[in-house]
C-alpha cells in the first residue's frame, strides 16, 4: 500500500505517507500547552509526520480562547515535552505557526488590546470569550513598521520551535487567519508595499517563508494554503486562483520542503479543482500534501495517481490514535465526538481507544 510506504528527502525521513493534519484542540492555559497535549501527540506518533496544532507567534495572535503559543520560555518548555514524547516513539513532528489577525476577540488576548490586521475590516464572527460568545470587533490596521515587526515575530517563533525540538515548521497561510487576510484584496486595502497588486499582497507570506527557511532550513519548512475555502468569514475574490498560481513558483524558488493544500469542500466550501492541483504539481518541485476529507481508500488512489506525495488526515486522527495501524490492518475507525474538539480536558483528547482496547463505535 503506497500510503504506508516511507518517503525521504535530504535529512527528513518519514516512516509512511500518512500526515496528521494540524487541528486546533485548545488545551492550553495562558498559551502554555497542558501536559495532556504531550500524551495526545505521543499516542499518534505512528503518523509519518505530525503537524502540531496552530501556535500563535505573539500574544496578539491568541484570538481564540485556550490557544497555545510559541513566543515565551514557558511555552517552549511545554512544547519540549511534546517533541520528546513523539521522538521517543520514533515519530516526526512539525509545528504550525500562525496569527489569528482579525479572527478573535480582545477578551482572549493577554492584557486585552486591539486585534491587528492588514486593514480595519471586521470578520463579523461569533467567537467564544470568558464573557460568552461575542462578535469579533473591527481590527486595527497595522502600520508598515508593525507588518515588518510581525514578520520578525514569525521568524523568532521558528527559532523558538527549533529550540523546543520540532523537526520543522509549517507556516499557516490558510483558513482566513492573518497571512491569508493579507493575500485577499477584500480584507487587504493597504496602499503600501504589502497591499494592492498580487505581488504586494503576497509579500508578507514570502518574507515570512524566506526568513523561516533561512533559520530552519528549506527542507524543514512548509506552507499551508486553502484556495477557495472561504473560512473564518474570508470572502472569495476573482483572482484567488491567480494569486495562488503566483505564490507557488515563488515558494518553489525558496525550495521549501512542502506545500500543504487544505480542501474544505467537506465543510461546504468550493473544492480545489483537480486541474488546479495538477498545475500546482507541475509548478512545485518538492512534496505536495493534500488534506480534505480523505478516507484510506481515496488517499491511496490519489497517491497512486501521483496527484500528491502525502495525504493529511484530520478528524480520523482525533478519534483513532493508532490510525496508521488501523489502515494497515483494515480495522474500523472510531468516530470523533465533535463536542470535545475544542474543550473537555482529557476527555475527547487522550481517551479514545486503540485497536486492542474498547469496542469501536463505528
Amino acid at each position: 500500500m503506497k500510503l504506508l510506504e516511507s518517503i525521504a528527502a535530504a535529512s527528513l525521513q518519514l516512516n509512511n505517507r500518512v500526515v496528521m493534519a494540524p487541528m486546533s484542540r485548545r488545551r492550553a492555559i495562558n498559551g502554555v500547552p497542558e501536559d495532556m497535549v504531550a500524551t495526545y501527540y505521543e499516542q499518534r506518533a505512528g503518523a509519518g509526520l505530525i503537524i502540531a496544532e496552530n501556535a500563535a507567534v505573539s500574544p496578539s495572535g491568541l484570538g481564540y480562547a485556550n490557544l497555545p503559543g510559541i513566543y515565551n520560555d514557558a511555552q517552549i518548555t511545554a512544547w519540549k515535552k511534546v517533541t520528546r514524547a513523539v521522538h521517543n516513539k520514533g515519530g516526526k513532528i512539525f509545528i504550525q505557526l500562525m496569527h489569528t489577525g482579525r479572527v478573535g476577540h480582545p477578551l482572549n488576548l493577554p492584557g486585552g488590546g486591539p486585534l491587528p490586521a492588514p486593514s480595519a475590516i471586521g470578520a463579523g464572527l461569533e467567537i467564544g470569550t470568558p464573557e460568552g460568545h461575542l462578535t469579533t470587533p473591527e481590527p486595527q490596521a497595522m502600520t508598515t513598521a508593525e507588518v515588518k515587526e510581525m514578520v520578525q515575530l514569525f521568524i523568532q517563533a521558528a527559532r523558538n520551535s527549533l529550540e523546543a525540538g520540532f523537526d520543522g515548521i509549517e507556516i499557516h497561510a490558510a483558513h482566513g487567519l492573518l497571512i491569508e487576510q493579507f493575500l485577499n484584496p477584500l480584507t487587504n486595502l493597504r496602499t503600501d508595499e504589502y497591499g494592492g497588486s498580487i505581488e504586494n499582497r503576497s509579500r508578507f507570506l514570502l518574507e515570512i517563508t524566506s526568513g523561516i527557511a533561512a533559520i530552519a532550513g528549506a527542507n524543514r519548512t512548509g506552507v499551508r494554503l486553502s484556495p477557495l475555502a472561504a473560512l473564518s468569514s474570508m470572502p472569495l475574490y476573482p483572482e484567488e486562483l491567480a494569486t495562488h498560481l503566483y505564490l507557488v513558483p515563488q515558494l518553489n524558488r525558496l525550495n521549501i520542503r512542502y506545500l500543504h493544500l487544505s480542501d474544505q469542500s467537506i465543510n461546504g466550501s468550493l473544492p480545489i479543482p483537480k486541474a488546479f492541483i495538477r498545475l500546482i504539481r507541475q509548478l512545485f518541485s518538492n512534496w505536495l500534501i493534500l488534506a480534505g476529507g480523505f478516507t484510506p481508500a481515496t488517499a491511496e488512489e490519489m497517491l497512486r495517481q501521483n496527484e500528491a506525495d502525502l495525504i493529511a488526515f484530520g478528524r480520523p486522527f482525533i478519534a483513532n490514535p493508532d490510525l496508521v495501524e488501523r489502515i494497515r490492518h483494515r480495522f474500523p475507525l472510531t468516530i470523533a465526538d465533535k463536542a470535545t474538539f475544542y474543550e473537555g480536558g482529557e476527555t475527547g483528547l487522550i481517551d479514545y481507544p486503540f485497536m486492542d482496547q474498547a469496542p469501536v463505535t463505528a
